[in-house]
């Protein structure tokens, strides 16, 4: 899904123009007046597992915040905490072994943590969606798609079965399947039409918020195609504001308006959708565009990432990233970073090299851009 439009040299992020950043204040846009607007903040998350096995430290002190309207894609490897951290949102952390140790989930103004599980039955599916990775799961498949779709309306905007199934039909009309087709079985569709059911579900109560999880992993390339150019018309036509989970950058790209880099259940670098694409600073996030094949370039070997994501149960002391980084230098393997401010909107790193702390001053290199 990349465009083949070149290269574009690696943020020459000089230490001296970092700033320091107060560390519950990780706003996409800090210096915004109209940052106490947001439509979601989350601020100094911090989810545990409590097994038999030890404690998997699944989410580290994490802040974001969106703006209505606006999509955030929240990237980085398996492992790192994305999908617990918008399961977090929804308050659908098993609890036991799951338990949020602090931290405060702030929408429209009220903190999600505080919320009775009676009135979550509100808040989800409503005012909160979430389209999840395999629609074939996400489904019941003793169940017709119209009935699924009509339980959300039917629940939610407190109308009769007939007219829920009107608007079922509707929402099936308006993600392209046949109204034909709304008394047909979940085993009968494609999975993109599957997906698009489960869109259709999510978006059936026009939520403020909808979260999707990697929503187009499963599907072809050509399929993810029409479904991202689908959730995109939705979301403008819903004036919806949406957090998606991904690995790839050419998504991100496709439909997002800031990002935020995901490493060991922390916010590594955040900055708007130009900031990280043409200005990287984080070497993870430096790391992963030069993972992307470069069409231009005949290589033998593609770049890796050298090691693996850290257990969570054994998280290393200092910067997580510093066993894999080739920046790293013994403050980096017993200092965590504080976060730094960069030039740009709230353009925000946490790395030692952008506070003058380490030899290495700056990262330069090659890195792919999609414009």
């Amino acid at each position: 899904m990349a465009d083949d439009n070149g290269q574009l040299t690696m943020a020459d992020g000089v230490a001296d123009g970092a700033t320091d950043v107060a560390a519950d204040s990780l706003d996409l846009r800090p210096d915004d007046p109209e940052k106490e607007d947001a439509l979601l903040k989350i601020k100094d998350l911090m989810i545990k597992f409590h097994t038999d096995d030890g404690v998997v430290h699944a989410v580290n002190g994490l802040d974001l915040s969106l703006k209505a309207g606006e999509t955030l894609g929240l990237v980085g490897e398996t492992g790192a905490g994305k999908t617990t951290t918008a399961l977090s949102i929804l308050g659908l952390i098993d609890c036991p072994p799951g338990r949020i140790h602090s931290g405060e989930i702030i929408y429209k103004g009220k903190n999600l943590l505080e919320v009775k599980e009676d009135d979550y039955y509100d808040i989800r599916g409503k005012e909160i969606s979430m389209i999840f990775q395999d629609p074939m799961t996400a489904l019941n498949p003793i169940m017709t798609v119209i009935d699924q779709i009509s339980e959300v309306i039917e629940n939610h905007q407190k109308v009769s079965k007939k007219e829920a199934d009107a608007r079922a039909v509707e929402m099936l009309r308006i993600v392209r399947i046949p109204a034909d087709r709304a008394k047909e079985y979940p085993h009968q569709f494609s999975g993109g039409m599957r997906q698009r059911v489960v869109i259709a579900i999510a978006l059936a109560c026009n939520p403020s918020l909808l979260i999707a999880d990697e929503p187009t992993t499963a599907l072809d390339v050509t399929i993810q195609a029409q479904v991202l150019e689908m959730m995109n018309d939705l979301r403008r036509e819903f004036n919806t504001s949406m957090i998606m989970i991904t690995h790839d950058f050419g998504i991100v790209a496709e439909i997002c308006d800031h990002v935020a880099i995901m490493y060991a259940g922390e916010i590594v670098e955040n900055g708007t959708l130009k900031d990280i694409f043409k200005e990287a600073a984080h070497p993870y996030t430096i790391g992963l565009f030069n993972a992307i094949p470069n069409l231009e370039t005949d290589t033998e070997f593609l770049y890796q990432i050298e090691g693996l994501m850290p257990d969570p149960m054994d998280l290393p002391p200092g910067c997580p990233f510093s066993p894999r980084c080739e920046y790293a230098e013994e403050l980096c393997r017993t200092q965590n970073p504080e976060k730094r401010t960069l030039p740009g909107e709230g353009h925000i790193v946490k790395c030692h090299i952008y506070a003058g702390t380490l030899e290495t001053k700056k990262i330069s290199g090659g890195m792919q851009v999609y414009e």
